[in-house]
């Protein structure tokens, strides 16, 4: 098994709808997100996939979030917009994109800080 990740950032205000502490204002972070690509078979070249496309498909869905207010996007207007719930919203949109028989997105690892993070996988 082969596994490849792109790291990338992007930057947003969220806060959280019924949480009893500082997160329910509207507040920003600089998120950190590394995307893992997993499989078994590497093509003729000697690639699992060219990092290339795992970036271009990352950059899409980074458009979609960075300098947003997470909380108006249709994905998070009934869900909180909170690390576990962004890192499986980027996990299903990057998978949407690159998944096929070779390779899929294995895991999306999101941080408020370098310190606190949280993964979503299948």
């Amino acid at each position: 098994m082969f596994e490849l990740s792109v790291k990338t950032h992007f930057s947003a205000a969220h806060h959280l709808r019924g949480y009893p502490g500082l997160c329910a204002s509207v507040h920003g972070h600089n998120w950190h997100v590394e995307v893992f690509v997993r499989g078994e078979k590497l093509s003729r070249t000697g690639m699992l996939v060219d990092f290339r496309k795992i970036k271009d498909a990352v950059k899409a869905v980074m458009k979609k979030l960075d300098h947003t207010d997470l909380n108006k996007l249709p994905a998070f207007r009934k869900t909180n917009p909170t690390s576990e719930n962004i890192a499986r919203f980027i996990h299903e949109a990057t998978a949407a994109q690159l998944n096929c028989r070779q390779y899929k997105v294995a895991m999306v690892t999101v941080g408020e800080t370098s310190e606190s993070r949280a993964s979503y996988w299948e």
